[in-house]
């Protein structure tokens, strides 16, 4: 995980005085969650807990989640996909920079129509591959696991995206690099967003 200095914003309540918060406990009390580091468990407990809890504040509001994301451990994102479907809020996903891999699951499992990519971001299909030391026997349950895993997001990915399964397993079985219109035709996204609407318009 990079790391680098959060930076800190000064906001002015309504009675005068002033606080400080992270830049991110600000952007989370606009409801607003970002994805900026490869998906691990750590990262995941905290964008699931800052899901449930915007659920819990709001459920009829929306969910605004950026994801600029290099991979990560497949089952703490299937973790995250999963928390994104149990709330009943809608979940507007939007991908700036790069998905690559398993988290190309949760710009796909947003909200329908509410699904976007910059112009200049890019989508990574990339195939799950299995890696350990140790017995024989240990070796063949990881690959089993591996395996039960990458069919979990293969199923998803098919299903968010109204691709068949079929495809979907053989894009998936060497790296493919989707630009932001090539991933609006692959049906992970739904549109190309250069400029964010005014307030009040999707």
């Amino acid at each position: 995980m990079s790391t680098y200095t959060i930076p800190h914003v000064i906001e002015r309540t309504a009675s005068g005085t002033e606080r400080t918060a992270d830049v991110f406990s600000r952007l989370l009390s606009d409801r607003i969650v970002c994805i900026g580091t490869p998906i691990d468990d750590g990262v995941a407990n905290t964008v699931i807990a800052q899901v449930l809890h915007l659920e819990n504040d709001a459920p009829d509001q929306p969910i605004q989640l950026y994801v600029n994301c290099e991979g990560g451990d497949a089952q703490a994102v299937l973790a995250v996909h999963d928390a994104l479907a149990y709330v009943r809020c809608d979940v507007a996903v939007t991908c700036i920079g790069q998905v690559v891999a398993a988290p190309t699951i949760l710009l796909a499992a947003g909200t329908p129509g509410l699904r976007a990519i910059l112009p200049h971001a890019r989508v990574v299909l990339h195939p799950l591959e299995a890696s350990g030391r140790g017995a024989v026997p240990d070796l063949i349950l990881a690959a089993e696991e591996v395996e039960r895993v990458r069919r979990s997001l293969e199923a998803l990915l098919a299903e968010h995206t109204g691709q068949s399964l079929d495809r979907v397993r053989h894009d998936l079985e060497r790296e493919r690099v989707l630009d932001a219109e090539a991933t609006v035709a692959y049906g992970i996204a739904d549109r190309v967003l250069v400029r964010r609407p005014a307030a009040g318009r999707r």
